[in-house]
């Protein structure tokens, strides 16, 4: 439990400097249930805090955890290059607040995207080392076949790779598409895979980050939605790929 001067509260939340959130406040664009409050010193209990600014409805959270439905054409940079970025998607609010996203998806792949202000979560999610299998939904140049399949299975060798990459499990699910789970998170990998292995991807979409799917999830393309303990429970990686070797 923490209380917290609502100026500090608003800046915490994204809402600009506290200067600027003094401004907001003075000028009775913020209530708390239901009453405009008068003084930016006033202090409040943060723990399930619901406040409205500009009459739009928010709730305190200490970091964000949000999935998007990355559509294509966006890039996954704070500073993007040639197309717009993925913040643009979201409320301006989190970019105040430093909301990142969670490793990268090339600007043309679709799927889900993860994205957060909080440190240790972006770098428990984008490490090797944790074992979270994502999946990835190719369409292909060629048809599919299962000489392809055995192929990525069993490992193919990309440049600048020491060793064959192989897919934890790949199977095909059209003429022209498959579905392959990958945990390295290899610079463009399933592409890279495909081109290794003969065929060539012309189409990718991220389905699911461990047990958490896009279609569970519901999110048309381009929209978000904030993620239940529920949920991020369903991005721990499974113990049993985890567990240390036996001496």
């Amino acid at each position: 439990m923490s209380k917290l001067p609502l100026e500090r509260i608003l800046q915490s939340q994204g809402f600009g400097t506290r200067k600027a959130c003094r401004q907001l406040i003075d000028g009775g664009e913020v209530a708390i249930a239901g009453e405009t409050v008068s003084g930016h010193r006033a202090v409040f209990e943060t723990s399930g805090l619901e406040f409205t600014v500009f009459d739009e409805a928010w709730v305190y959270r200490e970091h964000v955890y949000i999935a998007l439905h990355k559509p294509a054409n966006f890039e996954c940079s704070r500073k993007p290059s040639h197309h717009p970025g993925v913040l643009s998607l979201l409320p301006e609010q989190f970019t105040w607040r430093d909301v990142q996203p969670v490793g990268r998806l090339d600007h043309d792949t679709t799927g889900l995207l993860l994205m957060s202000d909080d440190g240790a979560f972006i770098h428990a999610q984008s490490s090797p080392k944790r074992h979270i299998p994502k999946v990835y939904v190719a369409t292909t140049h060629e048809p599919v076949t299962p000489a392809l399949v055995d192929l990525l299975l069993a490992g193919v060798q990309l440049h600048d790779e020491p060793a064959p990459l192989a897919a934890l499990t790949c199977r095909q699910i059209a003429t022209h598409q498959l579905e392959i789970v990958l945990e390295q998170g290899k610079y463009h990998q399933v592409k890279r895979m495909l081109a290794a292995a003969g065929n060539h991807c012309s189409a990718l979409q991220r389905s699911a980050i461990g047990a958490l799917t896009l279609e569970a999830l519901a999110l048309d393309a381009g929209t978000w939605c904030y993620l239940d303990e529920a949920q991020l429970a369903l991005l721990m990686p499974d113990p049993e790929r985890v567990r240390p070797p036996a001496t």
